[in-house]
């Protein structure tokens, strides 16, 4: 892309890092050996990946032998929660969140329509687990647990160590989808008592199509793909040796980068927040505005429609999300926010930005600028406007409609 852009949705994918392109680049070219060959070519490429596990295990606080390269977050968080029930096919309940990403919410769903018992915990307004339900919920049936360590639309972090507690306490297993923590906030999964955990590289400056399933010493897991002995046996398939260097070398620049996230990029958010909270007619927050990650907020600005925002966001070269990625093609309002009681009139025009350590001021000051102007335009055009029509009676669902959705 020649037009610059102020890149605000990295919680989707992240630009990868120059460093990351160059420890990449030998692995598609000349040094295209296959790990499992017995010649020093392969042999090469095979220390090349325990180099990156051992990268990947500092990043994650973890031994390198637990770490199992994948090629992604959906393919880690299927091979989790598939690869756990399949071993204890006499327990038959599985409890997950209503607020999960698409890959663990339609996992368990389809194990629930193939007569597993499948509980959704729900949340509060701020996003955040009632840890009595949890609870309450688990029995000596239940097979696994699957809650995510950060999520990410909100940002909001989960208390997983409380809640690896209570799993371990009724021998169950628990999986996280860390996919949105990776990279952001410290992570010490050998301290931590999650049994499984999801990472994906192309949320911190790794291309797409790698990532990361933490398997604890001792866990016993079905593979997901069979028909080879590599990644310890847990993952057939010839390794993607230039993706795999690639992500050795975002992991290590993650760890290196980790106090910026706090020191630089927590700061930049709190600005972008505040600017656009103190300048743009009823808007607001959704979620936990003290335990989330450093670099995501969520604000719903209400009586507007999100994809029209996103849309003129667009025109100025501003790059935002309404939620999700995985689920952009879908017209109907984020499943996380509806869990969390957003009111109808806000839920529509939430938009997630997530910055990265590539933010800057500048780009900051952009959009607090622009944002104002974009929101009072489309409000001037809305079918309720709150200002002109200050004795109308509340929108309702029928009513909220501001227009065209995209197709």
């Amino acid at each position: 892309m020649s037009e610059p852009v102020i890149y605000l949705d990295n919680n989707a994918t992240s630009r990868v890092a120059d460093e990351v392109v160059e420890a990449m680049r030998p692995y598609l070219t000349d040094r295209y050996g296959n790990a499992s060959s017995m010649h020093r070519f392969g042999g090469a490429m095979r220390r090349v990946i325990d180099q990156a596990r051992q990268s990947a295990a500092r990043l994650l606080g973890c031994e390198p032998d637990e770490i199992v390269f994948t090629s992604g977050g959906t393919e880690s968080d299927n091979a989790a929660i598939r690869g756990i029930v399949k071993l204890a096919p006499e327990k038959r309940h599985i409890i997950t969140t209503r607020v999960e990403h698409p890959a663990v919410r339609t996992t368990c769903r389809q194990l629930q329509r193939e007569g597993y018992r499948l509980t959704e915990l729900a949340v509060d307004r701020q996003g955040r687990l009632d840890l009595e339900e949890l609870r309450q919920v688990l029995g000596d049936d239940t097979v696994l647990v699957s809650v995510m360590t950060a999520n990410n639309e909100t940002g909001v972090i989960f208390p997983i160590a409380q809640i690896a507690e209570l799993v371990r306490s009724r021998g169950a297993i628990l999986h996280t989808d860390a996919v949105q923590a990776a990279g952001k906030v410290p992570l010490n999964l050998s301290q931590m008592p999650v049994d499984l955990a999801s990472v994906s590289g192309h949320k911190f400056h790794a291309p797409k199509g790698v990532g990361i399933l933490y398997v604890r010493r001792g866990t016993a897991l079905a593979p997901l793909l069979v028909g080879g002995h590599q990644e310890l046996g847990k993952r057939a398939g010839t390794e993607n040796v230039a993706g795999i260097a690639a992500l050795g070398a975002a992991c290590k620049l993650a760890l290196d980068h980790l106090p910026d996230q706090q020191r630089r990029v927590k700061p930049l958010r709190d600005r972008l927040e505040a600017g656009l909270l103190r300048d743009c007619l009823d808007a607001r927050v959704n979620g936990d505005r003290e335990h989330r990650v450093p670099n995501t907020t969520n604000i719903s600005f209400e009586y507007v429609e999100g994809e029209a925002i996103l849309l003129l966001l667009d025109r100025l070269g501003i790059c935002a999300s309404s939620g999700s990625a995985c689920t952009s093609g879908s017209l109907e309002p984020s499943h996380v926010l509806r869990a969390m009681g957003v009111p109808f009139t806000a839920v529509h025009g939430s938009i997630r930005f997530s910055l990265s350590r590539y933010t800057t001021d500048r780009e900051v000051d952009t959009v607090i600028r622009e944002m104002p102007a974009v929101i009072r335009r489309l409000r001037e055009i809305s079918m309720f406007h709150p200002e002109r029509d200050a004795t109308a009676a509340a929108p309702t669902e029928r009513t909220i409609r501001l227009g065209p959705r995209s197709s």
